[in-house]
């Protein structure tokens, strides 16, 4: 990791405690980055009707979004969670976070252990997603 990296990783791994999550006790967390150095954290936070919940890196990408700075790219999304390896996104976030990266943003996946760190692309991690063009190409005429 660059040195910005580890900072963004202290970062998540400290908000780990934020996370909300006594039914599972799977505390996840994440950061956006921007490409003008913004940072935006998000936890998961659980509740007892289990939809209702949601996931660190939809909370992180709808601050992004709640604090206007859509116009400002990601660069990268950190997530990390107490895992022995790096943590994955589920599909919902992945989804999520097509509408919001370029398909050649970064995803870091990392776990408890800054060494191991996964580094994709969107594009490499959610390869066939749907998109804003998808719906107008299926549109009646």
């Amino acid at each position: 990791m660059n040195q910005e990296e580890q900072k963004i990783y202290k970062l998540v791994r400290q908000n780990l405690a934020f996370s909300y999550a006594p039914y599972s006790k799977f505390a996840v967390s994440a950061a956006v980055v921007t490409q003008s150095g913004k940072v935006v954290t998000g936890v998961n936070v659980e509740n007892s009707s289990y939809p209702c919940g949601i996931c660190a890196e939809r909370v992180a990408l709808f601050n992004y979004v709640s604090q206007g700075l859509i116009k400002d790219p990601i660069r990268f999304l950190m997530i990390s969670g107490n895992t022995p390896q790096p943590i994955s996104p589920c599909g919902a976030c992945r989804q999520v976070m097509s509408e919001f990266m370029g398909p050649e943003a970064q995803i870091l996946l990392t776990d408890k252990d800054p060494d191991q760190i996964k580094r994709m692309t969107l594009k490499q991690l959610l390869p066939y997603y749907f998109t804003s063009e998808d719906l107008k190409n299926g549109q009646s005429k």
